[in-house]
């Protein structure tokens, strides 16, 4: 399996055939779903108005990429410092994370996981990814409430019924 950025430069790639670029497109989301793959993609190709005979518009792949590396960014930046941290932490004898980062151990995947394809934020993904990671930072309390859009989840374990974001993310329901 290539890199996402490889991966991304394919996608860009006007040589290849429009069918193709798109299916490396789908190859980027196997490095960073933040939804989950599927429900990754839907918000990609909706909000990208990739159609289904990518022949009629091709750009839509590469607007659909930016947004994708535009959350990419911020999750790889807080990844970088957290390094950072945990480097400082272990150099003065601290083995165990003070600040665990829940989103860190998922590899960019998941962070907001929604288990409805269908049903996912409707923002760009940058700024729900943003959210998210600026709820972990804060050590903000989840029980109850989203971490995606912040609404009151009246059913415990349950996606939110607003957005579709699963409190906890994948496997780890609050």
């Amino acid at each position: 399996m290539t890199s996402f950025p490889a991966t991304a430069r394919r996608v860009r790639d006007e040589s290849l055939s429009p069918r193709r670029r798109r299916s490396h497109l789908r190859d980027c989301l196997y490095h960073f779903a933040p939804y989950g793959f599927h429900a990754t993609w839907h918000h990609l190709a909706t909000r990208n108005r990739i159609p289904g005979d990518i022949e009629v518009d091709p750009p839509s792949l590469v607007r659909a990429l930016g947004e994708l590396e535009t959350a990419r960014a911020l999750v790889l930046a807080r990844a970088v410092a957290f390094a950072a941290q945990r480097r400082l932490q272990k150099q003065e004898g601290r083995r165990v994370p003070t600040t665990p980062h829940p989103w860190d151990s998922w590899g960019c995947h998941d962070i907001a996981y929604c288990p409805d394809p269908q049903k996912h934020p409707t923002e760009e993904l940058s700024i729900v990814v943003e959210r998210v990671l600026d709820t972990y930072a804060a050590g903000v309390d989840l029980a109850g409430r989203c971490l995606a859009c912040g609404d009151e989840n009246p059913r415990p374990g349950k996606a939110c019924g607003n957005c579709g974001v699963l409190p906890g993310g994948y496997g780890n329901p609050v």
